[in-house]
């Protein structure tokens, strides 16, 4: 398992009873996680220092029941990467930020940096921009793709608080898939693409998106806007039960055969403070070249 230990201001405190108890930069907020299925005992002490509780309801979504009045948005640093993001909670249990991607940030940045070319990145279903700010940070010029036009002005709103505005990012509201559709007749190519799909999703036109049905296809178009010497492709996904071996597989199979290079996959994870042990929070698989 490949583990996010860069952060200063964020840990997971406890886990128990398919909650996690999390402090986001002194803000403590407990929030559902169906992988958490031991029982273990809840430290009083700590789980009731929470200044927020996300509720899931038997209906369906949930709420937020906050104890302690915190601002409705607040900045969480990323030192390793100097990056810092705004984090508030939404009506979808989510802060704007998954902290295991931090492990991939650091790892695109080294491989960007030591690539010592021009990299232009891709970065699909791009959420708050934590990957398109880490790649742009190393120096590569990154287009920024997500269907909704909130969550991409969120984006530039963190590359606001990291200093990163005068960097070469291309922010782009679209459907992912008619993007790169867009660009593969536009003649555009890229060195590296950044992928973090939705498990389900339904399209602009009603059309459903479902991550086992949908990603092969997804992919191997996406192959096709790939420059002559790409330099990596990392594919994340959070359903349960597609393991970080199928989706390695996944890739290599479409991209191997005209690139060769390498494959790595596997979970990532947030360690927890109480246990000493390691939440795992999905999973990647990486297709990279074998030569800069």
């Amino acid at each position: 398992m490949r583990i996010a230990t860069g952060w200063k201001k964020y840990e997971i405190l406890d886990t128990a009873e398919q909650e996690k108890l999390e402090n986001w930069n002194g803000i403590r907020l407990i929030r559902p996680d169906p992988q958490i299925i031991w029982k273990t005992p809840k430290a009083q002490g700590v789980w009731q220092t929470a200044d927020g509780h996300y509720y899931r309801s038997s209906s369906g979504g949930g709420s937020w029941t906050f104890h302690k009045n915190p601002p409705a948005s607040w900045e969480m640093p990323y030192e390793p990467l100097q990056l810092t993001f705004k984090i508030q909670p939404t009506g979808f249990k989510h802060t704007g930020l998954f902290p295991e991607q931090a492990v991939n940030w650091d790892w695109m940045a080294q491989r960007i940096r030591s690539a010592a070319r021009p990299i232009l990145v891709l970065n699909l279903f791009a959420y708050t921009g934590g990957a398109s700010l880490a790649c742009a940070a190393a120096g590569a010029a990154v287009c920024h793709v997500d269907a909704s036009k909130g969550m991409v002005q969120w984006a530039r709103e963190n590359a606001t608080l990291s200093s990163l505005t005068e960097k070469p990012i291309r922010w782009i509201v679209d459907d992912c898939e008619k993007f790169v559709a867009r660009e593969i007749r536009r003649g555009r190519r890229y060195d590296a693409i950044i992928m973090d799909p939705p498990s389900y999703g339904r399209g602009p036109g009603g059309e459903v998106w479902k991550l086992e049905n949908n990603i092969y296809d997804f992919v191997k178009l996406c192959a096709e806007v790939l420059s002559e010497k790409p330099l990596f492709f990392l594919l994340n996904s959070y359903t349960t039960g597609l393991s970080p071996t199928v989706m390695g597989y996944l890739l290599g199979s479409i991209l191997k055969p005209k690139y060769g290079g390498s494959l790595s996959a596997d979970e990532i994870g947030l360690p927890v403070k109480s246990s000493g042990m390691v939440l795992p929070c999905g999973a990647t698989a990486i297709w990279e070249t074998n030569s800069h």
